[in-house]
């Protein structure tokens, strides 16, 4: 089957625009005018938990399927219970694009301070592996501490309406430009020690939902912009708005590139890897969705 590589219209924000624009963009480039999108882009969410990175990508537009070798009853999109690293490179090769964050605890700040690192797995370099010889667009997303190449980090300031602070590495093999780094403010506490305490609120101020929280489920639910989830996994979720942003710059990047399931192996065999930039886009751009 011969693929088509269709375009559609993002706009500054990501967000897809109209079907007129679209249709030029195949009529002068492949002399298609009665190209019809058949379905989204398609991202591989391994190790994808309760689906807070999936629930981003379905966001910025990406049709989303999870791995994960435990049962995630709560997951909101296809889900197949599997060992991420033995899957078939038959399926893994039948999406346009990876997302993976493999299992945190090991690279902690609290399995450092514990010293028992060596209780969990370390996945970051088998994974990093298993993603470059795919010949996809990736993303590894890992906290603070772990061995990611050229990470960004991602933090809840940097994204009107979010009220937690989450700081996220993520690597990737195309460029991602992060927003500013705002200052933190004060996060809610439950800790009569420190010196804020009794002056926050859980439902306007920042919030932390990490281990034991400071703040009930229903508020952190909110802060997360997460409202499916228990509260084992919001603990270790991510919130949507980073994935979110993460998808519209990949979307950006297989605009640039012009990669459809049918260039998948041209130009990706190795990752790019590139350093973290501060300037934004603000152009209209034409992303691609294979068919």
């Amino acid at each position: 089957m011969v693929a088509c590589l269709r375009f559609v219209t993002l706009n500054k924000t990501g967000d897809f625009a109209d079907r007129s624009h679209w249709v030029l963009m195949n009529s002068l480039f492949y002399g298609d005018t009665n190209c019809h999108a058949t379905r989204k882009p398609r991202i591989l969410d391994l190790f994808c938990c309760a689906g807070g990175a999936g629930a981003g990508y379905a966001k910025a537009g990406f049709d989303v399927v999870g791995v994960d070798i435990n049962p995630q009853p709560n997951y909101p999109f296809s889900f197949r219970q599997a060992d991420a690293l033995t899957l078939d490179p038959d399926f893994i090769a039948s999406f346009d694009a990876i997302h993976a964050s493999p299992p945190c605890q090991s690279y902690s700040d609290l399995a450092k301070r514990n010293g028992n690192a060596d209780a969990w797995p370390r996945l970051v370099e088998p994974v990093r592996e298993m993603l470059v010889r795919s010949g996809l667009p990736y993303v590894i997303e890992n906290v603070d501490g772990a061995p990611l190449l050229n990470a960004v980090v991602l933090c809840g300031t940097m994204f009107p309406g979010l009220r937690v602070l989450r700081h996220r590495l993520f690597e990737a093999n195309f460029e991602i430009v992060p927003p500013p780094h705002k200052k933190h403010p004060k996060v809610h506490t439950f800790d009569r020690r420190k010196s804020h305490y009794g002056k926050t609120n859980e439902w306007k101020d920042f919030v932390q939902v990490t281990g034991g929280g400071n703040c009930t489920l229903a508020a952190a639910r909110e802060a997360m912009g997460i409202d499916w989830m228990n509260k084992g996994e919001i603990n270790e979720s991510i919130p949507p708005a980073y994935t979110e942003f993460i998808g519209q710059e990949l979307l950006r990047y297989m605009s640039f590139v012009g990669l459809g399931p049918a260039e998948r192996d041209v130009g990706l065999s190795l990752p790019t890897l590139l350093g973290n930039k501060s300037a934004g886009q603000d152009a209209n751009i034409a992303a691609p969705i294979p068919t």
